[in-house]
């Protein structure tokens, strides 16, 4: 089972490696993005040496690191999932010996490690001769940061599951896809970090499972987090990756208990 799994992650990998030239574009769109925010974030800051928890040099690297990790965690597979529903292959899926979430979710891998090595990675490169990135130092922090950032892969798929799921009870999905889109961009501290926001709204993001997706990554990165508290970030991430099993398990068996084929 484990080799047809890593098999499925290998084949999405070579699907994506054939448009692998699309992806250069997007490393320079996504300079462009973090110059804007640079120098958004040094006209914030103007003679202030730390906001937010957050000094001027750790925003640069946060709104970096943030982006080009949001490169390896996106996946569009609640788009995929509703595209086998509305035409019926689901049915066919069902039937087949292997499990139709994890299958997606290794998708969602494979394609993860393209963006990784071919986007994310050069991405980096290339913005640390343009912006001052500042890099760990420690090499223990680097493992903190890598767990931490593939708990945050895991996290934002299962959403993005759930999402697709939701296709099953809805039919047309579109306007919540889009919506989801929006929400985990906001809430994960993608757009901006979640220690900015006013004490209530920080309050009950903390019951939300947003800020496993970039915000905490970003900080472990940064090195605004240390010590223990590097450990509970990364437990809390553990623990929303363990929670949002239960609705995920719920609703993909309420959905084969009501399944409606639409199209073929």
């Amino acid at each position: 089972m484990l080799k047809m799994y890593a098999e499925i992650i290998r084949i999405r990998f070579l699907t994506m490696l054939a448009y692998r030239v699309n992806y250069y574009s997007g490393i320079v769109i996504y300079s462009i993005n973090i110059g804007a925010y640079y120098f958004l974030w040094n006209a914030i800051y103007g003679g202030h040496s730390k906001m937010g928890g957050l000094t001027a040099m750790q925003m640069v690297t946060y709104v970096a690191v943030s982006w080009m990790a949001r490169a390896f965690y996106f996946n569009n597979i609640d788009q995929e999932m509703a595209l086998d529903i509305t035409e019926g292959k689901v049915a066919i899926e069902m039937i087949r010996p292997y499990n139709y979430l994890m299958v997606k979710m290794m998708q969602g891998l494979g394609e993860g490690i393209f963006r990784l090595v071919f986007f994310s990675l050069p991405g980096m490169v290339i913005v640390s001769f343009i912006f001052p990135i500042h890099y760990p130092s420690n090499p223990g922090m680097w493992g903190w940061y890598v767990l931490s950032l593939f708990i945050s892969f895991t996290i934002n798929t299962q959403i993005n599951l759930l999402t697709g799921l939701l296709t099953f009870f809805f039919y047309n999905n579109e306007g919540i896809m889009r919506a989801k889109r929006v929400v985990v961009d906001l809430f994960s501290g993608l757009i901006l970090p979640l220690s900015f926001y006013p004490v209530w709204a920080q309050d009950i993001l903390k019951f939300l499972p947003f800020q496993a997706i970039s915000y905490l990554p970003g900080m472990i990165f940064t090195g605004a987090l240390k010590g223990s508290a590097i450990y509970s970030a990364v437990i809390i991430q553990v623990i929303w990756l363990l929670v949002l099993i239960v609705p995920l398990q719920f609703l993909w068996w309420r959905a084969r208990k009501n399944i409606v084929v639409q199209g073929g």
